[in-house]
């Protein structure tokens, strides 16, 4: 899958709750005066109170946060759908809407599985910050500026970053513990080659990945030592048997090190001109000597090279597959989320809609509270998760004795 570097309005994430405020302590107007009578005690200090709309298992989720989502659904189908009317827009807003809370539930799930698995994906929020970074025009200058730049849109960049944070550990629980559950036979590629040949009637093309050393930012004392570090890369390669793509997702500096360094399929016209003169003398599987680039040093791969006219079916297998995961993974994707929800605390407050709700978990008022509350209510998930794998528990030893109760009067 590549990914697509997004602009800094795209990536502005929830920020926290409220701050607290309060008001300025009255002082008595004349001097002597406290004398007389006493100055009026400061008053409480007031709180700005966070509406919960969900709670799922010890965290919640906000009115703030649910309101973002509102506002970035119109966003993408604005984008979606540029010059439709008025009417259209709404009604798609509308439909889209129907599962808002479900997909923020399904996406604290998802964040609280990757962290109950010690998933750690730092390494690659940096990497996303940079390709992000890069993505400006112009580019930004370091990841310190970046931040700035989030910070003067009225985001906190830490929060920002947890909302990276927590996209990528969802990816790789979807890609663990969905995407290897998902599998196609044989006839099942060939099917649907038969039934979409003209599909793979194409221009010559190529589909690369790979490996980028960059060079952005450094001084020029630092190049010769880059471009040693990118031959080393090669020679790993093509000489010490080392996988292209495992060696693209812990050495490459570019932004598709997360997926192996896949770039995607390009028609002549659409690479530089030094990567189109290497790309489309390779055959598949070959890998090119070191390219230099305005930004750094690349090192290619062909993975396939399509030839004019009817693609046959041996050269777009991989194809077909994705296009079949991609029909799979979402109806597996619920039934793991269902699997995760029945194994959680779930609850939502009465006026919005969860149209992923398990009718096995009541759905009760969740009421507004402060953070001394909220952190109560933390406390209280815990506990009954905890009471909730007991039963489990429990259920399992009973059904155990049961079968020896069997055995024992066989």
């Amino acid at each position: 899958m590549k990914f697509t570097c997004l602009g800094l309005a795209a990536m502005l994430l929830p920020v926290g709750l409220a701050a607290q405020t309060a008001p300025p302590v009255r002082t008595p107007s004349q001097p002597g005066a406290s004398a007389v009578r006493p100055a009026a005690p400061p008053a409480e200090k007031k709180k700005v109170l966070e509406e919960i709309v969900a709670r799922v298992n010890n965290e919640i989720i906000t009115h703030s946060e649910y309101e973002r989502s509102r506002e970035a659904v119109r966003s993408e189908v604005e984008q979606d759908c540029p010059g439709c009317p008025p009417t259209q827009i709404q009604s798609m807003v509308a439909e889209r809407e129907k599962n808002l809370l479900r997909d923020l539930v399904d996406n604290s799930l998802l964040v609280q599985r990757a962290k109950d698995l010690g998933y750690n994906v730092e390494t690659d929020v940096i990497k996303r910050m940079d390709a992000i970074r890069l993505a400006q025009n112009p580019p930004i200058e370091n990841l310190e500026k970046l931040c700035e730049a989030v910070e003067a849109s009225g985001t906190s960049c830490e929060d920002w970053k947890a909302g990276i944070r927590n996209a990528l550990l969802t990816q790789e629980v979807v890609r663990r513990e969905v995407g290897r559950t998902v599998d196609f036979s044989k006839p099942e590629l060939q099917k649907y080659y038969d039934e979409h040949k003209q599909e793979f009637v194409r221009p010559e093309q190529v589909y690369l990945f790979e490996i980028f050393v960059s060079t952005e930012g450094k001084p020029e004392s630092q190049i010769p030592e880059l471009e040693k570090k990118a031959k080393n890369l090669l020679d790993r390669v093509k000489n010490q048997g080392v996988d292209f793509e495992a060696l693209a997702r812990s050495q490459s500096d570019g932004s598709t090190a997360k997926n192996g360094g896949e770039l995607g399929l390009f028609e002549r016209g659409q690479l530089s001109k030094e990567m189109e003169e290497v790309a489309f003398k390779m055959n598949r599987g070959e890998v090119s000597d070191v390219i230099r680039t305005a930004g750094g040093f690349l090192i290619l791969k062909c993975a396939e090279h399509y030839v004019q006219g009817q693609q046959p079916i041996e050269k777009v297998e991989n194809e077909i597959m994705n296009k079949l995961y991609m029909q799979k993974i979402q109806p597996a994707l619920r039934v793991y989320l269902t699997r995760l929800r029945e194994e959680s605390f779930v609850m939502v407050k009465p006026g919005y809609l969860d149209s992923a709700h398990v009718e096995t978990q009541p759905i009760v008022e969740v009421q507004v509270a402060s953070d001394k509350d909220k952190d109560k209510d933390k406390d209280k998930g815990k506990k009954d998760k905890k009471k909730k794998e007991e039963k489990k528990e429990e259920k399992k030893e009973e059904k155990k004795d049961e079968k020896k109760d069997t055995k024992s009067g066989a």
